[in-house]
């Protein structure tokens, strides 16, 4: 009897913070960022999270050798903050791409939302991040996972002319129907892109409900999570989260560390899975149907729409306003420029902003370093506003520079 499969997935990504700037800094300070908080974050996320989660991984591989696999992505800005503040991050990823039983995904280097506006501005970030993954792991990603996890028809059809076979998104209840998530499905308009849809009721389990007391399955033993895997339909469960669900969103005091341990010993001799990579277990089913999905979803929310980032005024007057300037900044080619375009790109900025309350609202607070979603925005237009400010300075200069070497050439 052919093994069903289990797909881990993870998602490590850190924005890089803003400090508090006010309406009197703009076109006087370009100095936009905490570098306090952003060492401080990064260190005691690394401690707490990347390193130890690394380390029970990497003793797991050693364990149960090719028989147990796992997947990542890494933003660009996440790698950047690493290579600053803890560079021995980077070298415990490598040691885990060393045992050939690791995937790295690509997705957009600055995890931004570029996919909703601008293909151009997507497949460069796109690019940028694959080319980062070869350069430090030593292997060309070839399945896509999109920030957050957003997916349209269409935003599958612009990975799928990029090269991508494979694309990880969210089994959203509204757009699957009766349908079960644990199986593959393709692209509606382009049927070589396989699609893996997250089982987002076991992922919350451990991400979101793992250590509630409240929750009435609360201990969550490997033992008893393997039973529920067992017990689910169809031939595929992919389990995507944040990888900041160990030892941060979850910390080792509720024994997280112990359950991820335990959990391929109980998968191998409980349960009829076995452990792939999204290449593999893409490669491994045959797709079952197309997936007709007209508008974005995402993973956030009970919503798993786009209103986490886009749902209110605020938003989308920042998200439009930044990317009214990125032909002028592309054609600056400027290091410093690019750079702050890359780091305002990222959907963070624009998830602080949420004024969404009701079931989602603890969540928003937990991940938000402002009082206030207006505070958010305003400090964002602040720093936006000085960038356009030299943006449109550089932007001028360069083109004087170019009308009078052409009157130069003319007059020649």
């Amino acid at each position: 009897m052919e093994k069903r499969t289990l797909c881990l997935y993870f998602q490590v990504h850190q924005p890089i913070r803003l400090r508090k700037y006010h309406f009197f800094d703009i076109g006087k300070y370009s100095d936009y960022y905490d570098d306090f908080a952003n060492r401080s974050f990064t260190k005691k996320i690394a401690e707490r999270c990347y390193l130890p989660a690394n380390r029970v991984l990497l003793e797991l591989i050693k364990k149960y050798g090719k028989n147990f696999k796992v997947a990542f992505s890494i933003t660009g800005l996440a790698i950047e903050q690493f290579r600053k503040y803890a560079p021995e991050v980077i070298d415990s990823f490598k040691a885990l791409a060393g045992t050939g039983c690791v995937e790295f995904l690509a997705e957009t280097y600055s995890h931004s939302l570029a996919c909703l506006v601008d293909e151009t501005e997507f497949k460069h970030q796109v690019k940028r991040h694959a080319d980062l993954m070869k350069e430090l792991f030593g292997m060309k990603p070839v399945t896509f996972r999109n920030t957050e996890l957003v997916y349209s028809d269409e935003i599958g059809e612009m990975v799928a002319k990029m090269g991508y076979t494979t694309m990880l998104t969210e089994g959203a209840r509204h757009i699957l129907g009766w349908k079960s998530p644990n199986y593959l499905y393709t692209n509606s308009i382009n049927p070589k892109l396989k699609l893996l849809l997250k089982n987002f009721r076991l992922s919350d389990d451990i991400a979101f409900r793992f250590s509630d007391r409240q929750w009435d399955q609360w201990p969550l033993t490997a033992e008893k999570y393997v039973s529920w895997l067992d017990a689910a339909d169809g031939e595929i469960v992919n389990l995507f989260m944040d990888y900041e669900t160990f030892g941060e969103h979850q910390n080792a005091e509720t024994g997280i560390f112990d359950f991820l341990a335990a959990l391929p010993g109980q998968v191998f001799s409980a349960s009829d899975f076995e452990f792939l990579t999204p290449k593999e277990a893409a490669a491994k089913h045959q797709p079952v149907a197309p997936l007709h999905v007209p508008y974005p979803i995402s993973w956030a929310d009970e919503e798993r729409d786009l209103t986490a980032w886009l749902g209110n005024e605020l938003q989308n007057e920042a998200f439009e306003e930044l990317y009214k300037v990125r032909d002028k900044v592309n054609a600056l080619k400027d290091e410093s420029l690019t750079h702050d375009y890359n780091c305002l790109q990222a959907s963070d900025h624009f998830y602080y902003m949420c004024t969404k309350l009701f079931a989602d609202g603890d969540i928003h607070r937990y991940f938000t370093p402002y009082d206030t979603p207006y505070e958010a925005f305003i400090n964002y237009m602040n720093v936006l506003s000085d960038f356009i400010l030299r943006v449109e300075r550089e932007y001028k200069e360069k083109k004087s520079k170019t009308n009078k070497e052409t009157k130069k050439i003319v007059k020649g």
